[in-house]
């Protein structure tokens, strides 16, 4: 019984590598690039990391990385949040584009002069539109009718796929793509892995 589990969880790990290997094929190398220098031109200024749920997580995750590298990251929703305004950077992160409270957030910060940049499947969504700039991450296509609905909305009403449920395809995508990401702002600020060491937390 455990083996055939077991060997179920492979095929499902494999099967998801290889979605995600098709879907990293197919993002912009000229998004990523403007991603990349966008984040490099506020290595001064501070940058504000939003998303929902799982999204919200992969961003925690990227954002952890922007500290080890020196940058002023904060998390939306935390306590320790400046004011944000000109010249400050916003990544807001939303498969649909259309996540209430990342839209929300986003046009409060587009308000005050900071620039957007957004990381969604779809370019004609309301956060696409409101971005200075964006990376499309494909992630499993969704109806117009789960597309309407509110990120919380399709988990209560279970709006999924048996392989990748719940947008799983475009977070797991968008890790692979932040963790990249982080690998060349590491090389391009020519920090080494033991200077970001120094950054990590120490009291845990």
């Amino acid at each position: 019984m455990a083996t055939a589990v077991g060997g179920e969880v492979k095929s499902s790990m494999i099967g998801l590598l290889t979605l995600i290997t098709q879907t990293v094929s197919q993002i912009s190398e000229e998004e990523i690039g403007k991603f990349v220098e966008k984040i490099m031109e506020h290595r001064q200024n501070k940058i504000l990391v939003m998303g929902a749920g799982r999204s919200g997580m992969v961003g925690r995750a990227f954002a952890l990385r922007l500290l080890h590298l020196g940058y002023q990251v904060y998390i939306l929703g935390d306590t320790l949040v400046p004011s944000i305004g000109l010249r400050d950077l916003v990544i807001a992160i939303s498969g649909s584009g259309a996540t209430k409270l990342v839209v929300t957030a986003a046009e409060a910060a587009k308000a005050v002069g900071a620039e957007i940049a957004a990381v969604t499947s779809f370019p004609d969504s309301p956060l696409a539109k409101l971005a200075d700039l964006k990376v499309i991450i494909k992630g499993r296509v969704m109806s117009e009718k789960e597309r309407r609905e509110d990120y919380f909305a399709r988990q209560i009403l279970g709006l999924h796929e048996p392989l990748a449920p719940l947008g799983t395809l475009f977070e797991d995508s968008c890790m692979v793509f932040f963790d990249a990401v982080v690998a060349v702002l590491l090389e391009k600020h020519k920090l080494s892995e033991e200077e970001m060491k120094k950054k990590h937390a120490n009291i845990e």
